[in-house]
């Protein structure tokens, strides 16, 4: 059985890409990063040696730290973490553990710079729908959960991508866009390297309602219909986002876990 402080590979799996999901913090060192600088879905860098300057950044969250193979460096920035009053977890057996084991690793080829707080920095039109909210949760549940969304005028995403330094996305004419049928949910997996059978299965229906071809999954329409009523619920496209987490979060999980569920009535064995 692990010691109270560790949380096992299994246990991640389980967790990542889900909302209950710990901040991961890399601490791996420069030289093993530099022989697979892939990353656990949602991790954030750090360096070991200055742990006591930004122990501060993770307070009130949960956090699991992973270093190489699970030893010294991630006992010791957890331990410093708890510390500082955060809860935190050493990842048993590390980055070559999850690897071992099959666990989704984000590829770093597309993931854009970070400002100086470790944020990836992203800018869209304003008044999102579908496709406009599907990849702001799958970057912020598998790669950065720090990331910053601009939601401007359509007429004004690349003038602010260039001054401000963000990345457009879900724009005409930029690498984060369609691609033939595809739309850019379906891209992001793809360049992230996030293949599973879940985002799969959910980029199906992403698809199929953001871009009018709702025979493609007959979940489509329901989530056609949502992300519309939540358009007119909110007038603040972050409090739209934010408002539409859970749904995709829902979403993700029974696309990974209750796809083969059934719902009728009456219930079986009940007495009619």
């Amino acid at each position: 059985m692990p010691s109270p402080d560790i949380i096992t590979i299994a246990q991640l799996v389980r967790l990542a890409g889900t909302a209950e999901a710990p901040v991961i913090v890399d601490v791996r060192t420069e030289e093993d990063f530099a022989k697979d600088p892939r990353s656990l879905p949602g991790a954030v860098r750090r360096d070991f040696r200055t742990v006591a300057s930004w122990v501060g950044d993770f307070a009130g969250r949960t956090v699991a730290v992973g270093c190489q193979r699970g030893l010294k460096l991630r006992q010791g920035v957890a331990a410093w973490l708890r510390h500082a009053g955060t809860p935190a977890e050493a990842v048993e057996s590390g980055f070559e553990g999850w690897v071992a084991f099959g666990g989704l690793l984000v590829k770093p080829d597309h993931v854009p710079p970070r400002d100086e707080r470790g944020r990836t920095l992203w800018v869209t039109r304003a008044r999102p729908k579908i496709d406009r909210i599907a990849c702001p949760w799958l970057i912020r549940r598998f790669v950065d959960p720090d990331a910053v969304f601009l939601f401007v005028a359509p007429s004004e995403v690349e003038a602010v991508a260039e001054r401000f330094g963000a990345t457009p996305f879900d724009i005409e004419g930029v690498f984060w866009s369609h691609q033939g049928e595809l739309c850019t949910f379906d891209v992001m997996i793809e360049q992230f390297g996030l293949r599973s059978e879940p985002l799969l299965r959910l980029a199906a229906i992403v698809r199929a309602a953001d871009t009018a071809r709702l025979d493609l999954a007959p979940e489509a329409a329901g989530l056609l219909a949502v992300s519309l009523g939540l358009s007119r619920m909110y007038r603040d496209d972050l409090a739209q986002l934010d408002a539409a987490m859970g749904l995709y979060d829902a979403l993700y999980r029974w696309a990974r876990d209750a796809t083969g569920e059934t719902h009728n009535w009456p219930a079986p064995g009940a007495k009619v």
